[in-house]
């Protein structure tokens, strides 16, 4: 029996003393040329051709992004320091005018007047549109599974709809004698017979009904990506929280929402931008009036640029547009780094 053991203990020793040879024994991962591993095993010259491939199959995209946004960037910040108008779209000619627009821009008291409106008007679409997408988002997660599809499909479907389409259907429905929502606050006798109100002409009205559309329009992906940002959550803290007695409030705005913060932080970052230059609802609902009253820093742009034909000038609007929005997006990185989140 000792021998019998014995034997196997010296198995086991010459085994282990005639393993496998390793992967750097075979020259595996060794550079051919040096004889050192390279990383991932793979060889300098290797490496070399599967950039090279990367960079081929890059290139129609980078050729694409260089003629449709890089080239009208350049040629916007260009067009600013010129006289670019009517003329020059005929004939070519223009000249060379420094800072002249900017100033003008600056100096114009009715371009204060659009920026602060779409300052305030922007806070109001994101402030609205992410409470109620954040209390859909919650919904969706009390309800059952046909009741959530249900609610899915018609977020999506909102959400599907084109802003030109959505637009024509809201100006249908505010319209003065035949619009369905006159017809209904008429029937229930709130405020009595307003069958006949032109919501565009008046600029709260006006306001409210384009509110109505955006927030319309933008609550679906709010709401569809927190519910998914929801969903991830451990169950176990949500438990935690109702056996220490937190109600259901509670424990959503304590224990929930700084849970999703950085989904949050992202969607409101984006509903800024957006709501920023929201343009085709303002135009097609009440083309800015009545009397330029609801002109966000957009409608007035495209008025200054492609109705009254001064182009340099809607040029040198949009590069300060352009640069405010830097300037927000660069607090939101700024905070991104601080918490340690990934860009």
């Amino acid at each position: 029996m000792a021998g019998h053991i014995v034997k196997e203990a010296d198995l086991t020793e010459y085994s282990g003393a005639v393993s496998a040879p390793t992967a750097t024994e075979r020259g595996i991962g060794r550079d051919p040329k040096h004889g050192v591993s390279s990383p991932g095993g793979k060889s300098p010259k290797k490496m070399k051709s599967n950039g090279r491939m990367a960079g081929i199959l890059l290139t129609p995209t980078g050729i694409i992004l260089a003629a449709l946004v890089i080239v009208p960037i350049i040629f916007l910040v260009f067009t600013s320091f010129t006289n670019f108008n009517r003329r020059s779209l005929m004939t070519g000619e223009f000249d060379m005018r420094g800072l002249s627009q900017y100033q003008a821009v600056l100096t114009d008291p009715t371009f204060w007047a659009a920026l602060l409106r779409t300052f305030l008007f922007t806070a109001a679409l994101v402030v609205g549109s992410m409470l109620i997408g954040m209390g859909v988002a919650q919904m969706m997660t009390k309800l059952g599974t046909v009741m959530r599809y249900i609610v899915t499909f018609v977020l999506i479907f909102a959400w599907a709809m084109p802003n030109v389409a959505s637009s024509f259907v809201w100006v249908w429905l505010f319209q003065p004698k035949y619009g369905v929502i006159n017809w209904l606050l008429t029937k229930l006798h709130i405020f009595g017979d307003v069958t006949n109100l032109a919501w565009a002409d008046n600029t709260t009205l006006a306001f409210l009904s384009i509110w109505l559309l955006v927030v319309w329009q933008a609550v679906p992906y709010i709401a569809i990506t927190l519910y998914a940002a929801t969903m991830q959550l451990d169950p176990s803290s949500l438990e935690a929280a109702q056996l220490d007695g937190a109600g259901p409030i509670r424990t959503y705005w304590q224990i929930v929402v700084p849970l999703i913060s950085p989904s949050i932080l992202v969607i409101g970052m984006l509903s800024v931008i957006w709501d920023f230059n929201v343009f085709n609802q303002i135009w097609l609902v009440s083309a800015g009036g009545p009397g330029g009253s609801t002109s966000t820093i957009g409608v007035f742009t495209y008025k200054k640029a492609f109705i009254n034909f001064d182009i340099s000038q809607g040029a040198a609007i949009s590069v300060i547009t352009v640069a405010i929005l830097l300037v927000i997006t660069s607090f939101y990185v700024r905070n991104l780094l601080k918490s340690g989140e990934d860009l």
